[in-house]
């Protein structure tokens, strides 16, 4: 059994680690470097020393972090890296982009209860998928994500502040109903509940259902 209160997760830290290059296993260099610029990707390095070392890196258009591979920099079975994950905010967009590059894209799917055809039914971000592989079978995805959950980007502090303003907002106005509806209580255990729920990425109206069970089931606050 695993417990998700605060006090038992470990403090996130304040020392910056940006994530900078994820390597791939290839077998062949050349190829996938043709791939992957066939894809529209920066040409960053192809660095080579002697004849058992070689590494080449490209970046995603607008990506922060960037693919390497080459000879003598992995140990890694060529195409068993799967699931890398390219968001954007647009799927249509990026996937028509890629195939008129002449790559072959899957078309949309949502997950629900494994792969389903199409987008996701009610548009939601971090539902919608396509899927392609490099020539070794080194798997991608793209994602779509137009808005983020709470808590998924790094901010500025006066950005964050912000931020959490706009959350408590949100919080309140959900809170209205419950106050209306159940005894006198203790706001800030209904605004505890519902904000400890949406930064852990549930939507609005699971975090309402998981602030009303805390205060009933826990609290034990009686609806009028």
């Amino acid at each position: 059994m695993t417990s998700d209160t605060a006090t038992d997760r470990p403090e996130t830290g304040t020392v910056d680690m940006k994530l900078e290059v994820v390597t791939v296993p290839v077998s062949d260099v050349d190829r996938a470097k043709r791939f992957y610029q066939g894809l529209g990707w920066r040409l960053d390095a192809d660095i080579a020393v002697g004849d058992a070392f070689r590494v080449v890196q490209l970046t995603p258009p607008r990506s922060a972090c960037s693919v390497a591979f080459g000879q003598g920099v992995t140990t890694g079975e060529p195409g068993s890296v799967q699931r890398l994950i390219l968001a954007v905010y647009d799927i249509d967009a990026a996937r028509a982009d890629l195939v008129s590059r002449g790559n072959e894209v899957s078309e949309l799917f949502h997950l629900a209860g494994g792969r389903v055809p199409g987008p996701d039914p009610e548009g939601r971000s971090y539902q919608t998928y396509a899927s392609f592989s490099d020539p070794d079978g080194n798997g991608w995805l793209l994602q779509e994500i137009r808005t983020r959950l709470p808590g998924r980007e790094w901010e500025e502090p006066t950005a964050n502040i912000a931020a959490r303003a706009d959350l408590l907002r949100e919080t309140a106005e959900h809170h209205d109903h419950y106050e209306k509806t159940h005894a006198p209580h203790n706001w800030w255990d209904w605004y505890a509940a519902y904000y400890d729920a949406r930064e852990h990425g549930k939507t609005p109206d699971e975090a309402v259902t998981a602030a009303n069970r805390y205060m009933d089931d826990v609290l034990h606050i009686a609806a009028l």
